[in-house]
């Protein structure tokens, strides 16, 4: 490999768009990270919440490697048995009024669609999000998404989208116009630092939507699968108009959604995806659903998240100023930098992330296990001491 070790290859041949580790990670199995030096590690964060069902699940694998050999790519102009069924299985297992899929390759891309299926279905132009939201860096998305920090290089942004602060019913009224046509909201903040949604103020939307004829998007691309406790952190919110979702939808594999109402109409060939609902991507979704469903995951996220939070709200430091979350998505919020201490974890064995400058980010994988959680905890208290 013309001499260069991994990184120096890297470094010479991509775009330098991402704030690099200084570790080259090869290998996973359930929660645990090997590095190229045989290094273990305790996986919390998921590659961004993407590895739900754990590392290196040999269901996935077999059901990628089968469809393969049976028929890997079909534009959705065919119909597909593989795709039809993953249809079927994602609207069984959605909020009651949610009864159709657009399937696509990532959250940014389910983000793209809502956008415009709300424009398409209201007639109406404007979008109004919430400060700290974060949506993704496709132009629509972008433009929802909160922060210089990703706009300023790509501005001017699309026109119609409004901001207004995260569970501020007051203020999100006032942004409200004769053309609004969505709202678009993360039950639970991710990027924006693990900011719980508040069940009341998510209830004075959906009654506003409601009444204005406006169409309720919730981003669940991060907080979906059984992430906070249920199935879809929805459940303990309220229902959508339209659920954006992806990540750990196909256990690994890039795929994205949007699940929509009734109140969901778009014109034929307006919109649609080479690869959307790829009979591979839909093989590796059913296979990483059934895990899901079988090993009751949204549970032990619930169960684990509550012993998690817990334990780490008890740890005395002065360091910390807040430790919030919801089932196995935590936030811990320092009173000052975050980045030394996510660096100073990984040295210990722990890979973590960060949600802004000073908040550390747990998504361990759905299947961590009690033991593990308590070595990340023993961890923690000897770093953030």
């Amino acid at each position: 490999m013309n001499g260069l070790n991994t990184k120096e290859m890297e470094d010479r041949y991509e775009l330098p768009v991402y704030p690099r580790r200084d570790i080259v990670l090869v290998r996973g199995k359930g929660a645990r990270l090997y590095d190229d030096r045989g290094r273990e590690y305790i996986d919390c964060a998921s590659n961004v919440g993407v590895s739900n069902i754990g590392h290196a699940r040999e269901e996935v694998a077999r059901a990628i490697h089968e469809q393969y050999l049976t028929l890997g790519n079909c534009y959705g102009m065919f119909y597909n048995p593989v795709r039809a069924k993953l249809a079927e299985k994602l609207t069984s297992l959605s909020p009651p009024g949610l009864k159709r899929v657009f399937f696509c390759n990532s959250g940014t891309e389910a983000i793209e669609g809502a956008i415009k299926f709300a424009r398409a279905s209201t007639g109406k132009t404007e979008v109004i999000a919430a400060m700290r939201g974060f949506h993704g860096k496709t132009f629509g998305a972008l433009a929802a998404t909160w922060g210089d920090e990703y706009q300023k290089p790509f501005a001017p942004m699309m026109p119609g989208l409004k901001h207004a602060p995260f569970n501020n019913f007051e203020k999100l009224t006032e942004a409200v116009s004769q053309q609004t046509a969505a709202v678009l909201l993360e039950p639970v903040q991710g990027e924006g630092g693990v900011r719980v949604g508040d069940k009341s103020y998510f209830r004075q939307v959906r009654s506003l939507c409601n009444e204005r004829g406006i169409l309720l998007i919730l981003d669940e691309v991060q907080t979906g699968f059984g992430r906070t406790g249920t199935l879809f952190a929805c459940e303990q919110f309220v229902e959508p108009d339209m659920l954006c979702v992806a990540k750990s939808l196909a256990g690994g594999i890039p795929m994205g959604a949007v699940l929509c109402s009734a109140a969901v109409h778009v014109p034929v060939k307006s919109h649609t995806s080479t690869f959307g609902g790829n009979p591979l991507a839909c093989a590796a979704a059913l296979a990483s659903l059934e895990i899901i469903v079988r090993e009751r995951l949204p549970e032990m996220a619930k169960t684990l998240g509550e012993y998690f939070l817990k334990e780490l709200g008890a740890i005395k430091s002065n360091r910390i100023r807040e430790v919030r979350g919801l089932g196995l998505m935590i936030g811990i919020e320092l009173k000052e930098k975050a980045g030394p201490y996510v660096q100073r974890l990984m040295e210990e064995g722990v890979i973590v992330l960060l949600a802004g400058a000073t908040v550390v980010r747990l998504l361990p994988p759905l299947v961590i296990t009690r033991e593990e959680i308590d070595q990340v905890l023993s961890i923690m208290r000897e770093v953030l001491a």
